[in-house]
């Protein structure tokens, strides 16, 4: 008999008993779907004033090798040159554990600048982020509770309204507003950086002022038109890919050291300045807040130790993981991070 034949004897046989067929299974969803979902609608200041700013280019989100290789010390100089392409990008990575997912973000910039002559120091390359909780609740795509955002070397928490998770050993900085995309059916958290030095938190607390940019999540990488473009799309990348930021963490021409992209002084870095900073931006397992109890880069490696530290959780959080491609390198992290300089994101 065919399974069309079974299915319909079946169907005949539970309908005459009242009982209803059972919905066939689906797939769960994948990683990238998951990031896509809760990847945040990210508003971006632009300062167009003075030479380092590029006409406002400098503050545009992009790859890491938008230049066209994985080389830290040559992205100052090559976001000034007529071929760099800065198509919108953004990077993610997904832990697990059988209570919660946890979604890494992570946005470059290739110059951290600055317009204030003699006061303050840039560098070469930026990277500022956010970690967001997902509890999973059986759905497709879990619960939003919490969010934590790097703005130089300074954590913030939030959480979204009607979540369960309050005050723990961080005070919630704010609430984390959610908005609809135009490009998919789904409200998205909403983020924000500032220009120039980019330190990013949840909106409004950084906001757009003047020009900017509004950044949706999408499969799609699109240039912004202008310094003043209110819909572009970000194309997400997953840190775990096959030579993507991960694989190359032992790349000595992109990193300095481990979780710290390498740059340096080369081009006018620095001109008009107090100075330009060498070895200044960290990956995303190398983020730290100095004044609180998760090591160097736990944001992205150990999150659950994060979520627990930084908030009253009622309910289960495991905290073990069931996919988590940092745990290999985490007792070298750990090692690395009582040595390592701080650096200044």
């Amino acid at each position: 008999m065919s399974v069309r034949r079974i299915a319909v004897a079946l169907a005949v046989a539970l309908g005459c008993t009242g009982l209803a067929l059972p919905a066939p299974a689906h797939a769960a969803v994948s990683r990238s779907q998951l990031a896509l979902r809760w990847a945040p609608i990210h508003y971006q200041d632009v300062d167009a004033t003075g030479s380092h700013a590029l006409g406002g280019r400098s503050d545009y989100i992009t790859k890491v090798d938008f230049d066209g290789d994985l080389t830290g010390r040559n992205n100052w100089d090559n976001a000034a040159t007529a071929g760099a392409n800065f198509g919108a990008a953004a990077y993610y990575s997904v832990v697990e554990t059988s209570s919660h997912w946890y979604i890494t973000y992570f946005f470059f910039h290739p110059r951290d600048w600055v317009d204030h002559p003699f006061f303050e120091t840039e560098h070469e390359n930026d990277g500022e982020g956010l970690l967001l909780a997902i509890e999973r609740d059986g759905s497709d795509y879990g619960v939003l509770r919490s969010a934590v955002t790097v703005a130089h070397s300074d954590f913030y928490s939030y959480a979204p309204a009607g979540s369960t998770w309050s005050n723990g050993g961080e005070t919630i900085d704010g609430t984390l507003q959610l908005q609809s995309s135009p490009h998919d059916s789904f409200q998205h958290p909403v983020t924000a950086q500032e220009a120039q030095g980019h330190g990013l938190k949840a909106y409004p607390q950084y906001t757009i002022n003047g020009d900017g940019l509004v950044y949706y999540p999408s499969t799609t990488s699109e240039t912004p038109g202008s310094g003043n473009d209110r819909d572009v799309q970000y194309q997400l990348i997953d840190i775990f890919a096959a030579g993507g930021l991960w694989a190359q963490r032992t790349n000595t021409s992109l990193y300095a050291s481990l979780g710290t992209f390498a740059g340096d002084t080369s081009g006018d870095c620095g001109v008009g300045t107090y100075s330009c900073g060498t070895n200044s931006a960290n990956a995303p397992w190398g983020w730290d807040d100095g004044n609180d109890v998760p090591a160097r880069g736990e944001l992205a490696t150990d999150p659950a130790k994060l979520s627990a530290a930084y908030f009253t959780i009622p309910g289960t959080l495991s905290r073990t993981y069931t996919y988590n491609p940092y745990s290999s390198a985490a007792a070298a992290l750990k090692e690395a991070a009582k040595t390592l300089p701080r650096t200044i994101d």
